[in-house]
């Protein structure tokens, strides 16, 4: 295994998932109501790892089979992060938002599991960043792919624990809508920043 590989997986893993969106969010609303977040945790980070492993073996058989598709995910990918980027800025600029948790009464666990499936299996954005987007930066690393996809998961598992089990403490902090902001801008600046990567392999 390459630690700088694995380290480079880990890192683009966790730019990715750390941005804004529907999972994150039940996550971070499970966490503060402190309800089911074990199993909610282990379902996103797992579903994660079967996504990553999917991505960067299967991308990898598909360009091997048909070489212009790499590069049209490449650059495709770089668009959509581009525009992600750009969306995240003026969030950044204009948004007033702060985080919301509903005072709602305790869900069962299998309601609550089949919320989580639901915001991972059938969101778009988690298939085009574990699949689309980590499966193109793994091609740039042909024979390390393992590490590459090793590090992402374990960025996964990292994230969604911290987020999880850490979400009580950050209840002040995202309750102001300034915190938010500065989280957006700092996700429209790694997003611009893997897209350029994107651009120039490296």
């Amino acid at each position: 295994m390459s630690p700088s590989i694995f380290m480079t997986g880990f890192s683009m893993g966790l730019s990715l998932i750390v941005a804004i969106g529907a999972q994150n969010a039940f996550v971070l609303r499970q966490g503060l109501k402190r309800e089911h977040v074990l199993p909610v945790v282990l379902t996103c980070a797992l579903s994660d790892a079967v996504l990553i492993v999917f991505g960067v073996s299967s991308l990898a058989r598909a360009t091997a089979v048909l070489p212009w598709l790499e590069p049209v995910m490449r650059y495709g990918g770089a668009a959509f992060l581009i525009w992600y980027g750009d969306r995240s800025l003026r969030s950044a600029l204009t948004s007033t938002e702060a985080l919301s948790v509903q005072n709602a009464g305790t869900s069962s666990l299998k309601a609550t599991l089949l919320t989580c499936m639901a915001l991972t299996w059938l969101n778009p954005h988690v298939w085009l960043d574990t699949v689309v987007l980590l499966g193109s930066i793994a091609s740039q690393f042909p024979g390390q792919r393992p590490s590459f996809a090793l590090g992402a998961t374990c960025a996964s598992f990292v994230f969604f624990f911290a987020l999880g089990f850490g979400a009580r403490h950050l209840a002040p902090l995202f309750s102001r809508p300034v915190a938010w902001r500065i989280l957006e801008g700092i996700i429209a600046a790694v997003m611009w920043l893997i897209a350029l990567r994107l651009l120039t392999g490296g």
